[in-house]
């Protein structure tokens, strides 16, 4: 009787090991390319390999860091990932230059543009138009750049209103600061940095966002390789139904966020990515999102992001039906 026990205990830790690692093979494996290097505005696709949100939907993510939009786009055309997160603007123009890119927008993550001017209260620039001639600082490569002329005629200024300086992004808290600039153009999910940056020096920060000045477009969003959409739809509708959870419980719990980002890439500080998540969510709860859903890609605002970006790329308007860039399949299976 024993030795039957035995033999019946010895074969359900078999057949249970079996299943574990049948569970295991059966995980889909998806690569999700960021667009930049880890951090709170990143943090919702961590926040679903912690609290198991993708490994509740058969997934197994891996997360590949970037260089900017282009280099996230062109990994995801190339196969080198799956999805990931990119610029509409950099997608839009990217398929205005070449309609054979094989990636497809597939879910809207900042629905507000995230551009915006860091000044000091001492400075004296408390609205956009009072911009006008003075120094700005920025950095060499951000998006920002493109829009910043457009931003300015919208407010009836000169294409040329500011002195425009091109520094190192690590550069550009400190010359707001010591006064080597009047201003700075940075991301609003920047905002814990030189908030911080501006209390050790004695000052306080003033925040000019874009969007409240006019520019209305999409943003930061999810990207697919047209292969991954084709020939894997329903991983690809499952892996988007988990960083939608993923996305709204970053919102309700940023310690939580900031501290799941941490555990997977130790050198972020938990307490500055939780603080940049909250900085980060107005960019993605707001009342675009109220009035047309979370990750919605209307027609009406993409082609108003169409007309700002092919402006700011100085790409004829009639070069790309901006709706050929957009893949609506996944949005459709949400709740």
């Amino acid at each position: 009787m024993r030795n039957q026990l035995t033999h019946s205990l010895i074969l359900g830790a078999v057949l249970g090991a079996g299943l574990l690692a049948q569970s295991a093979m059966a995980a889909d494996q998806v690569t999700y390319q960021l667009d930049w290097l880890p951090g709170g505005d990143k943090s919702p696709v961590y926040v679903g390999v912690q609290k198991g949100f993708f490994e509740d939907a058969g997934l197994e993510v891996n997360i590949a860091t970037g260089r900017g939009s282009a280099d996230a786009i062109t990994k995801i055309a190339t196969d080198q990932a799956d999805i990931g997160s990119a610029d509409i603007a950099a997608v839009m123009a990217a398929r205005a230059q070449d309609e054979s890119v094989p990636v497809k927008v597939v879910y809207s993550i900042f629905n507000q543009a995230p551009h915006a001017f860091f000044t000091l209260e001492k400075s004296g620039i408390d609205e956009l138009t009072d911009i006008q001639g003075k120094k700005v600082a920025t950095s060499p490569f951000t998006s920002s750049n493109a829009f910043l002329p457009l931003v300015l005629t919208e407010n009836g200024l000169p294409s040329d209103a500011v002195n425009l300086t091109k520094a190192d992004p690590g550069a550009l808290g400190p010359m707001l600061m010591n006064g080597g600039t009047d201003a700075i153009i940075a991301w609003v999910t920047n905002v814990p940095l030189f908030e911080d940056q501006a209390e050790a020096t004695g000052n306080e920060l003033v925040v000019i966002p874009w969007s409240d000045a006019g520019l209305e477009l999409y943003s930061s969003s999810v990207v697919a390789s047209e292969k991954f959409l084709s020939e894997r739809p329903d991983v690809a509708k499952r892996f988007i139904a988990a960083l939608d959870k993923s996305i709204r419980y970053t919102r309700d719990n940023p310690s939580e966020a900031g501290a799941a980002l941490k555990s997977m890439v130790p050198e972020v500080d938990a307490d500055v990515a939780a603080a940049q998540v909250k900085a980060t969510m107005p960019l993605v709860f707001n009342s675009v999102s109220e009035r047309d859903g979370l990750g919605a890609l209307t027609p009406e605002r993409i082609a108003l992001t169409w007309d700002w970006v092919s402006q700011a790329e100085n790409l004829p308007a009639d070069s790309l039906d901006p709706e050929s860039v957009i893949d609506r399949s996944l949005l459709e299976t949400l709740d």
